[in-house]
């Protein structure tokens, strides 16, 4: 799957094992990093088990995660072979570590001072990676006892926020994450989504397989929104059987820079829900744009003036930018940014041919529900049916030894009344 981020003047981007970092406001040549050809972790650190035990199994190079630092002076990538890579953007691209994490990770977030990076991973742990020292292993901060979906900070880098697959948002002491600040509970499905929106340093956003994206107060835990995207035109999709129940997660939540809007983009939907942000301490997100968009989105993200770009899965119509003007969110076909992204992606095109049309890396996270009353009453059924028949039987071979019976007595007494009459 593609993934698209921004920071600064890069727009950066991956798919399977590319990382491509384009700049919006320069014609550059473009960085183009290959995880195939990264450093390959050495013999003896794949023979010590003393990290952890994670598995040894090879990976395939794939970009798991990706991310970048708010000034966009550092970026970082976590690939199928455990790698954690960062890079130094400024005055040009450079990596200047390359890490190993125990186990495969799914999320990562850099620390507002840019003195950390935080790292989630399928076990259910985050550890911290040292920015300022850039070979120094990774430090295990928390754990939960079920797979780690996202992972995000609060702007005062006080609090660390994981989601994970059994429904739970856990707010922890970043110092001491031993020491857990709240619970937002209230989703039915795993959480696959985070964001602190700009703007409002107190609230947290999150999306679910549910369909639902909560607003909470997440330093108490307290639930001030929940919007069913059912709701707002996230109902009906091409490629989902009519005949099941209808089930999506949202895929990322995103906040402009000035905290004024919010944008949901959902699996397997060709569009994007826009949100307009309310002030207030009581403020909530309202609905305001659907923006339809010509094929299902890989990814999106704001610009440091934002502007929205939107990755698609085409190579002729590979990215959009929208601008939010006169009220309303419009697209910006002519923008000489967008022109010099698109020809940038036209060319490397080749890189995302593996990412096309890729299942979601969702649906396996679903409960499955089995629907035992249906079984048990269809059984219960037959077992009765079973039992009358036999109960049927039992009672004509009762009628039939009775007849036989009582057929035996009247001969019986015959026999008897015509000796008596003889002898007479």
């Amino acid at each position: 799957m593609a993934a698209v981020c921004c920071a600064g003047e890069w727009l950066v981007m991956s798919s399977s094992h590319h990382l491509i970092a384009v700049n919006i406001k320069e014609s550059r040549e473009p960085f183009v990093f290959d995880c195939t050809k990264a450093e390959q972790k050495p013999k003896e650190a794949e023979t010590d088990k003393s990290d952890g035990g994670g598995s040894q199994e090879k990976g395939s190079d794939q970009i798991l995660a990706l991310g970048l630092s708010a000034s966009g002076c550092y970026a970082a990538l976590t690939d199928d072979n455990k790698r954690l890579i960062l890079f130094r953007t400024q005055p040009s691209w450079q990596c200047i570590s390359t890490r190993w994490v125990v186990r495969r990770c799914t999320s990562l977030v850099f620390s507002q001072a840019e003195d950390e990076l935080f790292v989630a991973d399928k076990s259910g742990d985050v550890y911290s990676f040292s920015l300022l020292e850039p070979q120094k292993p990774g430090e295990l901060k928390l754990g939960h006892l079920s797979m780690l979906l996202g992972v995000t900070l609060s702007p005062d880098d006080k609090y660390i926020i994981t989601a994970d697959r059994d429904e739970k948002i856990r707010v922890s002491l970043c110092k001491s994450p031993y020491n857990i600040q709240a619970f937002c509970l209230g989703h039915g499905e795993f959480v696959s989504a985070l964001c602190v929106p700009a703007g409002h340093p107190e609230w947290l956003l999150s999306g679910s397989g549910d369909s639902t994206v909560k607003l909470w107060h997440y330093e108490s835990g307290r639930r001030l929104q929940s919007i069913d995207l059912q709701q707002h035109g996230f109902s009906k999709s091409s490629d989902t059987d009519t005949e099941k129940p209808l089930r999506f997660a949202v895929s990322r939540i995103i906040s402009s820079p000035d905290g004024r809007h919010v944008a949901v983009q959902c699996e397997r939907f060709p569009s994007i829900q826009l949100f307009a942000v309310e002030e207030g301490s009581d403020g909530r997100l309202t609905p305001t744009e659907t923006l339809a968009l010509p094929q299902n989105p890989w990814d999106m993200t704001f610009d440091t003036q934002g502007r929205l770009w939107v990755l698609l899965e085409n190579k002729d119509t590979n990215v959009l930018l929208y601008t939010h003007k006169e009220e309303r969110w419009q697209s910006e076909s002519e923008s000489p940014d967008l022109q010099r992204v698109s020809e940038t992606l036209h060319t490397q095109w080749e890189l995302f041919k593996a990412s096309i049309g890729l299942e979601s890396r969702f649906h396996h996270l679903y409960k499955v529900n089995f629907d035992n009353m249906a079984s048990y009453l269809q059984k219960k059924k037959e077992r009765l049916l079973q039992q009358n028949q036999q109960g049927g039987k039992k009672r004509a071979v009762r009628q039939s030894n009775g007849a036989a019976k009582k057929s035996k007595t009247e001969n019986e007494s015959g026999d008897v009344s015509q000796k008596r009459s003889t002898e007479s």
